[in-house]
């Protein structure tokens, strides 16, 4: 086992674990940390734990120190510094007629680089803006090329449903979507409807898959013929989240609605498929 602390360096930022060096941080502390960027400012979302070496990489880079306030203010220099960075940088891009689309612009803490985050539809070749950018902040430049999930994560935004995009406020990484998972919910296939602000299909298609799938398991198909007490029907409605199941009983000439439990208990759906 090994003792550690989680900090983000972003907001929906990933978790990155550090050896907290015999220091006991709670959580909301602010740390200075070394990272391969160089020096950082972090926020600690995870507070002094143990866990298995497996689960982490190692050797952990240890805590310089808990931030000050005049860390504090530094990290908002860096970002004011950002803004005239961002509007000097457009304004190199089209000098260069560039075909790239400028998303955010970030100090590291230590002010040893500045890193420009762009979009674009295919590579673009810009050495002689990196030249341009060096000569006028004196500094490290990198220029990351970033997908359309991460704009939309960097920029923030309202999804359809009226809440804060997911990506921008707690989700640390991104995780396969596939248009299966909309069907499985019987959802509309319309673009339009499950797509995020980024185009691409919504991540919280992800978040009710697995019991989806695992009801899948369980229930009938759609049109599968089974035997009730009621006589023979045929499956004609499910409603996955509360486990019921809509049977078209000929002989009743009705529509009878089962729970699983009620399927279980007559016997037409084994309990080894529940378990």
């Amino acid at each position: 086992m090994v003792e550690v602390i989680g900090v983000r360096f972003k907001k929906a930022g990933k978790i990155y674990y550090f050896d907290p060096a015999e220091n006991i941080i709670s959580k909301d502390d602010y740390v200075i940390v070394e990272t391969v960027r160089g020096i950082e400012f972090g926020k600690v979302v995870i507070s002094n734990k143990r866990v298995d070496e497996e689960d982490v990489v190692l050797p952990l880079k240890k805590v310089i120190r808990l931030a000050t306030e005049k860390d504090k203010l530094s990290v908002v220099e860096n970002q004011e510094s950002s803004h005239e960075a961002h509007r000097i940088c457009e304004q190199k891009i089209r000098e260069h007629n560039l075909d790239m689309n400028l998303v955010e612009v970030e100090y590291t803490f230590d002010r040893n680089k500045v890193i420009f985050y762009f979009t674009a539809d295919g590579r673009v070749d810009f050495r002689n803006l990196v030249k341009d950018l060096a000569s006028v902040f004196k500094t490290r430049i990198e220029l990351r090329q970033i997908g359309v999930r991460d704009e939309a994560k960097l920029l923030g935004g309202v999804g359809p449903c009226g809440r804060m995009l997911c990506c921008s406020t707690f989700l640390g990484d991104f995780e396969p979507v596939s248009i299966k998972m909309a069907k499985d919910q019987n959802l509309s296939l319309n673009p339009a409807k499950i797509s995020g602000l980024c185009g691409r299909l919504m991540c919280c298609l992800k978040y009710e898959n697995d019991e989806y799938e695992t009801a899948k398991k369980i229930l009938p198909d759609l049109g599968e013929k089974i035997t009730t007490g009621y006589g023979a029907g045929k499956v004609v409605g499910l409603n996955i989240l509360e486990r019921l199941v809509q049977i078209e009983i000929p002989e009743k000439e009705r529509v009878i609605e089962y729970t699983i439990d009620e399927l279980i208990e007559e016997g037409v759906i084994s309990t080894q498929a529940t378990e």
